[in-house]
């Protein structure tokens, strides 16, 4: 026993040793460190260890050599560099790292440039701050400027702990959790990936900002880290995005509508609350007439069912509230509508334009062929985004030529009713960048103040009383995306007072965290294709967003009525896509049109499932087994009120080919109780369904625990049961197999 003992004792005292020896600080290393995490910088420009203290885990890979801080030139321009190598797109690592103070002062191979970062220390960060640049010898060449295209200030190699956040930026477990996180928008939080391992990174663009640029690094416990951006967050001015994430309304599905008006409110507000929505999300065309802020700041801008302009939009967002739902908005923030003052009569200089063209001859008033200096090659040939802006006119072409003289040709001239000019040859003109989706808007240039006048008016249009916001067309912006998609919401988010909630958006980039703390709706997808769409794109996504501490939205849904093109939308589809939402702590949501609500036979039970998911998701009702079990893609799921009026959840399976293959009745088994159940209802209308079983082997419900009188077919051959909206039967003494037989060999009556 004592040999046994001393065997572990020395085992122990390896293990120690070769931890001590992996982790051990050398002469010239730096030391930052908080109560949370120590920081192991080399002398010789590596990372060498990020140790989570209450853990005591090492979080970093060893041995890597991965250099702290790198610098890429577009191509080198120290002389001797630049005779010596090939003229490329360049990286140079940091070769030496020194202390002074509370500045790290970085050196890099081959070039004579040093970085200084400052490092702040608190209890819950360490923050990181890229200060200047300094020459260390002398060029020789005119340039006191940095000549670079992006850096790193900040390189960590952390191990691969399970769980990898690509938004935040965060990597992982039940423990412990490693984040590089921006705490503006300037800076670029990015990773790289390894063998074993994942380069977490906080860096600079020159197309956006070189220098005074922070980002902070989190190493806690994976429950404590909400808490610690939520403190960065406040520290750095940042939008609430930890705390957003807390609010009871984050798991809330909303009501979309983009036809809401004084006039139909009450209609509006009866369907949401028909489906428990706690929210309404408002599309902006339903209170503004135009798409694109033609008279925004003038009363003239809103719908004719807006007299009163704001007022009128006031009032309706109370009586919503009153209603006990909270309204939101939804704007394309970053797209400028053809219609709008900003495109005509005089393009505005601040579109954003693709290329630059100078003019090769001069261009009169009416000319339909223009002469360029440069190819056109590769500019764009869809639709009606062939679109140049010559000064405020704007021209369409049909084709170019990509061979010398370079010309566009098949010009219109003056179109969106703008007008015409003559140029002189060398006048500069660019390629509108007209959106991608539909090509009814263009977009803003995002180095310009529009975005910020944008925003000014989306601010003055909130202040009507909205609580929410979608930003949509978040991905209309200019390079570099990294920094634009989020920068330009945070143009808009900004002004918005008091903040929102939460926010949704079309596209995000890291910073935009903070902001979209719910995530993106997908596109509309057809009845048929919905179970498929959903499994195959929010479903997947579902488990990335977790892994970013957040969630999606399992929307947007369409609502179709069922004709002989489609079965329309059906309540299974529904309790499938909020189902596996639910699994995720997701919602959903939907576009409403309340005449198309009214004509849909089945609308009353689509609503009721809404409705149900929404009391789940509201009173927190679903165990963490219950969210696994609806986390398995190929099994659905079915929500029912007891006798009692409390939730059951049970797993349940679809008839296929009930009534012959006939595509008006669906129907889903399960057991509950040890007794085996149908669920059915016709797709459009109120029929008859012949079920070859006796009357005495069934019971059917209106709702569970609610029995109706069954009516026996003719010579006692089956039972005939009422098809309409949704009904159960609860069979006894039968086999799976024979229910399913039974539907399938049912016959639709009149």
């Amino acid at each position: 026993m004592k040999q046994l003992s001393l065997l572990f004792l020395i085992a122990g005292f390896v293990l120690t040793t070769a931890c001590n020896q992996k982790n051990s600080v050398s002469d010239g290393d730096i030391i930052i460190e908080n109560d949370q995490a120590r920081l192991v910088i080399s002398a010789d420009g590596t990372t060498k260890s990020l140790v989570y203290r209450p853990g005591k885990t090492e979080c970093l890979i060893q041995g890597g050599k991965i250099p702290f801080s790198t610098i890429t030139e577009p191509r080198p321009y120290q002389n001797e560099v630049k005779l010596a190598y090939p003229n490329k797109k360049t990286t140079f690592r940091s070769n030496s790292v020194r202390q002074e103070g509370d500045r790290l002062i970085i050196g890099y191979e081959l070039i004579p440039w040093e970085a200084t970062v400052s490092f702040r220390v608190t209890a819950d960060y360490i923050a990181f701050t890229l200060e200047e640049f300094n020459l260390t010898e002398p060029y020789g060449i005119t340039m006191t400027e940095p000549p670079i295209s992006e850096m790193w200030f900040l390189r960590l190699p952390v191990r691969n702990l399970g769980h990898w956040g690509d938004w935040l930026n965060v990597i992982w477990n039940e423990k412990v959790a490693v984040c590089v996180l921006a705490a503006e928008p300037c800076a670029n939080a990015d990773s790289e990936e390894g063998d074993g391992y994942r380069i977490l990174q906080a860096g600079v663009d020159e197309k956006v900002k070189l220098t005074d640029v922070t980002a902070v690094l989190l190493t806690c416990s994976r429950d404590q880290l909400l808490d610690k951006i939520a403190v960065v967050e406040k520290d750095y001015g940042l939008p609430a995005g930890a705390d957003s994430r807390r609010s009871n309304l984050y798991n809330a599905s909303y009501y979309w509508t983009s036809n809401i008006t004084p006039l139909n409110a009450d209609e509006h507000i009866k369907y949401a609350r028909m489906g428990g929505f706690r929210l309404m999300n408002i599309y902006y065309p339903a209170f503004l007439e135009s798409r694109g802020y033609r008279l925004i700041g003038n009363y003239d801008v809103y719908r004719p069912e807006y007299p009163n302009g704001k007022d009128d939009l006031k009032a309706m967002l109370q009586k919503i509230k009153d209603a006990g739902i909270t309204p939101g908005c939804h704007f394309l923030h970053s797209h400028i509508g053809r219609d709008s003052r900003y495109v005509t009569p005089v393009a505005d200089h601040r579109l954003n334009l693709l290329r630059v063209f100078t003019l090769a001859k001069p261009l009169g008033k009416t000319d339909t062929v223009i002469y360029v200096e440069q190819n056109p090659q590769n500019s764009t040939m869809a639709g009606n985004r062939k679109v140049l802006k010559i000064g405020g006119e704007l021209v369409s072409y049909e084709t170019y030529t990509t061979t010398p003289p370079y010309s566009f040709r098949g010009c219109v001239r003056g179109i969106d009713n703008t007008g015409t000019g003559a140029h002189p040859a060398g006048y500069m003109f660019g390629l509108l960048d007209v959106s991608e989706f539909g090509a009814t808007s263009v977009y803003i240039d995002q180095y310009s103040g529009l975005q910020d006048e944008i925003a000014g008016y989306i601010a003055d249009l909130w202040d009507a009383g909205f609580e929410f916001i979608y930003f949509d067309g978040s991905e209309g912006v200019n390079p570099p995306f990294w920094f634009h998609v989020a920068n330009a919401q945070w143009r808009v988010f900004s002004k918005l007072k008091p903040e929102p909630i939460f926010a949704e958006g079309a596209a995000k980039t890291h910073f935009s965290w903070h902001m979209l703390s719910g995530g993106n709706a997908f596109d509309v997808f057809p009845p048929e294709k919905l179970k498929e769409e959903t499994i195959k794109h929010p479903f997947r996504e579902a488990p990335r967003m977790r892994d970013n501490l957040t969630r999606l939205n399992f929307g947007w849904l369409g609502y179709w009525l069922p004709d002989e093109k489609t079965i329309g939308t059906q309540p299974d589809q529904l309790e499938f896509v909020t189902s596996k939402a639910a699994a995720w702590d997701c919602p959903v949501s939907i576009h409403a049109y309340p005449a198309t609500l009214a004509r849909h036979p089945r609308t009353e039970d689509n609503f009721e499932v809404f409705r149900r998911w929404e009391e789940v998701r509201a009173r927190k009702w679903l165990t963490e087994d219950q969210k696994k079990m609806l986390q398995d893609p190929d099994q659905e799921f079915m929500l029912l009120l007891n006798e009692k009026n409390d939730f059951e959840l049970v797993a349940c399976d679809q008839i296929e080919d009930v009534a012959g293959g006939s595509r008006e009745v669906i129907a889903f088994t399960f057991r509950r109780n040890r007794d085996l159940y149908a669920c059915y209802w016709h797709i459009s209308g109120d029929r008859k369904l012949e079920l070859p079983l006796r009357a005495a082997d069934l019971t059917l419900m209106e709702n569970l625990g609610s029995t109706i009188r069954v009516q026996a077919a003719e010579n006692d051959a089956g039972t005939v049961l009422p098809a309409g909206k949704r009904r159960y039967i609860r069979v006894t003494n039968m086999k799976l197999s024979d229910l399913q037989t039974a539907f399938r060999n049912a016959r639709i009556i009149d």
